[in-house]
């Protein structure tokens, strides 16, 4: 299930799609699995349906999720995600900020290295 935090500086829709990702990643979804249509979803969160529609259409343009008519949102029968250069600039920028935190921290590159292994690991484990 979707948890939200509405403290963090982070759009709920963004949140929204990240989780779903990470619930196919994770295998919690499978492809064809039936996903909340808006407006349960929106219910269930307490949030508007516009949030979740943008979070839904977003994933639909990744290839993530397929509305059938008529019969309902699911989970992509072949998820390809396709490569986007605006979120790879967007990726390293924020990478970018968490080494720089690392470094004042007074972390050296090869302990900056091996954490960024360990989460791309945790991530592939998925």
């Amino acid at each position: 299930m979707i948890q939200l935090d509405y403290k963090s500086g982070r759009p709920i829709y963004e949140q929204i799609i990240e989780q779903m990702k990470l619930d196919v990643m994770k295998r919690y979804l499978n492809p064809g699995d039936a996903i909340p249509s808006v407006r349960r979803l929106a219910l269930e969160l307490k949030i508007t349906p516009g949030t979740v529609a943008k979070a839904y259409q977003e994933l639909e343009r990744q290839g993530v999720i397929e509305t059938i008519r008529g019969k309902g949102t699911f989970i992509a029968s072949e998820i390809k995600i396709k490569q986007d250069d605006d979120k790879l600039e967007m990726a390293k920028k924020q990478i970018r900020s968490s080494v720089m935190e690392l470094i004042l921290m007074g972390y050296d590159k090869k302990m900056v290295v091996d954490f960024v292994k360990d989460v791309y690991e945790e991530m592939r484990l998925c």
